[in-house]
Order: structure tokens, then C-alpha cells, then sequence
């Protein structure tokens, strides 16, 4: 069992002893999907699969989000907000914009000169603690400047 597995594990006990409904609901739904995603798995599971999980996870709440504030139901929003919160205590700390800025240099001076390319490079080095989205965007704006 990986750490990040065991340490969800233990929340769900914990939050199953304190009687909190909506984080015992949100983690087993969690470990779930886990559990779903091992089955599909033809390795061991490891800390990155489980936060691929946890990342698809809070891509689906960003997404429930947005819909749901065009839709005008603050309720539903700050449901999918405090379920997004939760998720995000499991994942590593976001990379900061001059990180990704800096691995984005690195990989243009390393002879990559497309965004595909970029991309590629530096996309790993931020899994779990960066958007695709935001990496894209600093991507393309480090193309233009160079």
C-alpha cells in the first residue's frame, strides 16, 4: 500500500469516528475511484496513481464549479468548494509560476521550440502540482518573448 493510500485510509477512519458525513462521503467516493482506477493498473499501485486520482478528482469538482456559478446555485458551489479543499490537502503543494517559468527557459534553451515540445519536457517534472492550462499558457508566453 502506498503512503498517499494509507494516509487516505486513515482520514476516512478518522472522519468516520468524528461523525463528519460530508468528508466520510467525499473520501470513500475518493478511495473508490482508487480502487477503480488500481483495477486498471497492470503495476503495482504507486503515490502518482493515487494522485491521479485525487487530480481527476479535483479537475471534475473545478469543472461542477464553474457550471454551477453560470447556473446561479451558490449552494451547490460552495459544496463543490469545500469538496475541492478536502482533495487538495492529499496533493502536493502547487508549483509556483517562476518554477514553472524557470523549467520552461530551461527546456527552450535546451533546443525545444515548439509549445508541443515544451510541453512535453516539462509537463512531467509538474505532475499533481500544476495545471496543464497554466504551463501551457507560460509555455506559449516564453515562446513569444524568445
Amino acid at each position: 500500500m502506498t503512503d498517499l493510500l494509507a494516509t487516505l485510509q486513515s482520514s476516512l477512519h478518522s472522519a468516520r469516528k468524528s461523525q463528519d458525513k460530508d468528508r466520510t462521503l467525499l473520501l470513500g467516493t475518493v478511495l473508490s475511484a482508487v480502487r477503480n482506477h488500481e483495477m486498471t493498473l497492470s503495476h503495482p499501485m504507486t503515490d502518482e496513481d493515487v494522485i491521479t486520482v485525487l487530480q481527476r478528482g479535483v479537475k471534475q469538482r473545478r469543472e461542477s464549479i464553474e457550471q454551477f456559478e453560470r447556473a446561479g446555485r451558490a449552494d451547490l458551489v460552495g459544496r463543490e468548494q469545500a469538496q475541492l479543499q478536502i482533495i487538495e490537502e492529499f496533493l502536493p503543494p502547487p508549483a509556483g509560476i517562476e518554477e514553472i517559468r524557470t523549467a520552461v527557459r530551461e527546456a527552450i534553451g535546451g533546443g525545444a521550440s515548439q509549445v508541443g515540445a515544451v510541453m512535453a519536457l516539462v509537463m512531467p517534472r509538474f505532475k499533481g502540482r500544476a495545471d496543464g492550462k497554466e504551463i501551457n499558457r507560460v509555455v506559449r508566453e516564453e515562446l513569444q518573448a524568445g
